[in-house]
């Protein structure tokens, strides 16, 4: 799939991610890359950008390969796959610096800020140099791609502090962030000794994307505690977001923010799902059969899904405990309910999650054994994950799609479902605090922090009638349907194309070194 070539024109899209956009397997003894099993998520949403530019590319990390191998490491390789033909450019990181980067700052550190979670927040094992100097050498590489005037488009919260290396290095480039996470308010984020350097970085795009209202108005308001003279312009919450009462809901949402001589756009714009491909794939025969299959290998009358992955943030223990209530309360779904549980287990090098990992399996262990006989078990676990034909089949197969992050940006595992139904009868329960809640009028929407609530809703879903489950699963397809990938890419494409190049102020990097080794030694800062 790859070759080499020159780096000829520059680019007038330039992504960066820190993942690359295909999946790196061993086949034969020898390293292939493919396309992601899954064409939703992150990379196949942002690879949707590469048809509608002329020319584009993606910058992405790769481990540095061992000493005396060097020889063979492609830094640009041209991709062609069913996107298109592209560049990739690839960093090659230290495993050292990989390990700091990712594993310790962004999910140590960053990642429990992020969703809340102070106190499971640590700077204890974190070297914030190394975090700059990796996103230092992103930007760097964005850069040196980037045509006269070009959009360089950072994604995601482990690349917080690019833009502000982009804009003083090339102040022509149009610079758009976009948050595939939730934000937190002022007093979760600012509890970060590199809050204004992460925030200085923040102010030098020219948009900055969010899924839902909520978080513009957490980044927005944590802007205010940081920064004065700061002024929001604000508007109603349109469409796809729906006026709905819970946790997430915002009547109204900023659009743009002013604040030290700069107009910042502030998007909000919640990515979409493939429903026509998925409906393709459950539909055709070979669907309709492994659909069967599923079925038949789960031997349920009541087939509740659950995906997601090994994570604090999903829910996972509250889920687990929840079910193991309602075995104790309703002995009558003995050997008539099984809860399908995908939750795959972390990468190699994710030690943060190794005890969730461990309690996840424990009390799945649990629950098979205490309710369990020779002729069924409650629970079906999965820690690997499905191939995108078998989970949008399971998804098919199911009669509940039981979906209860404590915290998501969005979850897009919940649009696929839908999809997957087609209007068929069947059930969404989803947590009010994600993303997608904000979307999906007719799912049942649950407090994952509450026990009564989880209880609740899950005896609501268990008793809804056929005809209701097609009316709901029907005007949530026809969301779905309406606001999809496509919807995305094109509403991004219009917020590019309203940018225009803006003069920053004179910035200078302040070079004083500050002490400890958590405090930044540089800053953005103006003179």
């Amino acid at each position: 799939m790859p070759t080499s070539r020159s780096q000829g024109l520059k680019n007038e899209l330039v992504v960066v991610y820190h993942r690359q956009p295909y999946e790196e397997v061993l086949e034969n003894g020898k390293t292939v890359m493919r396309e992601p099993r899954s064409p939703n998520g992150i990379i196949p949403a942002i690879k949707g950008f590469f048809s509608h530019v002329d020319k584009a590319v993606w910058v992405a990390w790769k481990k540095k390969p061992a000493a005396g191998k060097a020889q063979g490491f492609e830094r640009r390789i041209t991709v062609s796959d069913s996107y298109g033909n592209y560049d990739v450019v690839r960093l090659p990181l230290e495993a050292a610096k990989i390990h700091q980067f990712y594993h310790v700052t962004s999910k140590e550190a960053l990642w429990p800020v992020i969703h809340t979670f102070p106190w499971l927040y640590s700077t204890e094992n974190t070297h914030w140099a190394d975090f700059r100097e990796v996103n230092r050498r992103f930007a760097e590489a964005a850069c040196a791609e980037a045509a006269h005037g070009a959009v360089v488009w950072v994604h995601d919260y482990n690349l917080w502090l690019v833009p502000g290396f982009v804009r003083q290095m090339r102040p022509d480039l149009k610079i758009a962030f976009f948050h595939h996470t939730q934000f937190p308010g002022p007093d979760a984020f600012n509890i970060m000794p590199w809050r204004d350097e992460i925030i200085d970085s923040l102010l030098s795009c020219d948009l900055v994307g969010f899924h839902v209202p909520r978080f513009a108005q957490n980044f927005c308001t944590v802007v205010e505690s940081l920064r004065q003279g700061v002024v929001r312009h604000e508007a109603p919450v349109a469409l796809p977001i729906i006026q709905r009462r819970c946790a997430l809901s915002e009547p109204r949402v900023t659009v743009q923010l002013d604040v030290s001589g700069r107009s910042i756009v502030i998007d909000t714009c919640p990515i979409g799902t493939a429903p026509e491909l998925i409906g393709q794939v459950v539909n055709s025969p070979e669907g309709q059969a492994r659909t069967e299959r599923i079925r038949r290998d789960m031997d349920a009358e009541i087939l509740i899904v659950s995906v997601s992955r090994v994570d604090y943030a999903k829910g996972g223990r509250q889920q687990l405990e929840a079910y193991e209530r309602l075995l104790k309360r309703r002995p009558d779904l003995h050997g008539q309910v099984k809860l399908l549980l995908v939750t795959v287990a972390a990468a190699e090098g994710m030690e943060v999650y190794r005890a969730e990992q461990q309690k996840i399996e424990q009390l799945v262990g649990r629950i098979n054994g205490h309710f369990g006989t020779l002729h069924w078990l409650p629970i079906h676990l999965s820690t690997t994950p499905l191939v995108f034909e078998e989970v949008v089949c399971a998804y098919r197969a199911a009669d509940i799609a039981w979906i209860t992050p404590l915290r998501d940006g969005l979850n897009l595992v919940a649009k696929e479902f839908v999809a997957a139904k087609q209007g068929e009868a069947g059930v969404l329960v989803l947590s009010e605090f994600s993303g997608a809640a904000m979307e999906l009028e007719d799912a049942i929407v649950v407090n994952p922090f509450s026990r009564s609530s989880l209880d609740d809703t899950l005896d609501q879903a268990l008793a809804m009638g056929e005809a209701e489950q097609r009316e709901r699963m029907g005007r949530m397809l026809a969301q779905v349907q309406r606001y999809d990938i496509g919807h995305w890419t094109r509403h991004v494409l219009e917020r590019f194309a309203g940018l225009s190049v803006q003069e920053p102020e004179p910035k200078v990097l302040d070079l004083k070194l500050v002490e400890g080794a958590d405090a930044p030694e540089t800053a953005w800062a103006a003179p």
